[in-house]
Order: structure tokens, then C-alpha cells, then sequence
């Protein structure tokens, strides 16, 4: 298998990741609205006074933060889709072509990489003390995501030499 296509194959299976993550949270709101709920509401942490002025509790605000993941999925999704069918227009052509069609792609798997390192781990994790919770602790998934995002990008970002 050439490189070329093991990068279209990579963020093809990320951009299948984004698409079932924001297609569940769509059809199953209630599942992970859980998730986001208790972790901006700070109420399965240690409760440090220090902390909890941090909490959020407005339901509003837990609908839309939980509606701006979604719609952060749905791009990332849609940016790695339009990454792919680009690149494979393209899989065959001189390198810099190949190059220069890589954007989207990137971009896709950068916005998925902030959505968990930022978003998960940053804010979640450590904003929110997501990491004191036993129950609603989403940071182990978060890097697994990472991982294999990470690596799809890395992979992605490799440079092209010549023709396939």
C-alpha cells in the first residue's frame, strides 16, 4: 500500500470517528448531555471551595456547550470528509499537488485534536477538575482519541516526495 493511500485510509477512519460520535450524540442527546452536564457542574469533584466557583450550573448553558461540541464534531467530520475526497482526486498526481490538497485534511484533524486537548483535557480536565471525578471522568478516552488522531495527523503532515 503506498503512503498516499494509508493517509487517505487514516483520515478516512478519523473522519468515520466524527461522523458516529456526532451522529450518537444527535439520535442519543441524553447520554452524553449526562457527561457534559455533571462535568461543568462540578458536582462529582472533590468540591474544593477553591474550585467551585467555577462550576456551572444554568441548564442553558449545559445545552449549549453540549451544542457546541456536537457542532464542533460535525465540522471536524465534514472537514475530514472533503480532506479525503480531495487527496483521493489527487493520489496519482506530482507531489506537490498531493501537498497543496493535504488543507482540509489538516485542518479536519486539527479541529479534532483541539476538540480533546483543549476542549477534554484543557478545559474539562483542568478547568473543571473533570479529573477528581470517579464517575464522570472522560479524560482516558480523551487520549485515546488523542493517540489516534495525533497520529493520523502526524501521519497526514509527512511530507510527498515525487509521484505515487
Amino acid at each position: 500500500m503506498s503512503a498516499r493511500v494509508s493517509r487517505i485510509l487514516l483520515l478516512a477512519a478519523v473522519a468515520l470517528f466524527f461522523t458516529l460520535v456526532a451522529l450518537g450524540n444527535l439520535t442519543d442527546y441524553g447520554s452524553n448531555f449526562a457527561f457534559v452536564q455533571h462535568v461543568l457542574a462540578m458536582d462529582t469533584t472533590f468540591r474544593s471551595p477553591a474550585l467551585m466557583w467555577r462550576a456551572i450550573e444554568a441548564p442553558a448553558l449545559h445545552h449549549a456547550a453540549y451544542a457546541l461540541i456536537i457542532a464542533w464534531q460535525v465540522m471536524t467530520a465534514a472537514l475530514c470528509w472533503w480532506g479525503v475526497w480531495r487527496l483521493w482526486r489527487v493520489r496519482g498526481f506530482e507531489g506537490d499537488i498531493f501537498e497543496r490538497e493535504k488543507r482540509a485534511g489538516i485542518a479536519g484533524l486539527t479541529a479534532g485534536f483541539l476538540l480533546y486537548a483543549a476542549g477534554f483535557i484543557g478545559v474539562g480536565g483542568e478547568w473543571f477538575a473533570m479529573w477528581q471525578s470517579q464517575t464522570w471522568n472522560g479524560q482516558r478516552s480523551a487520549a485515546i482519541f488523542l493517540t489516534f488522531i495525533g497520529i493520523a495527523l502526524l501521519h497526514l503532515c509527512a511530507p510527498e516526495r515525487g509521484r505515487a
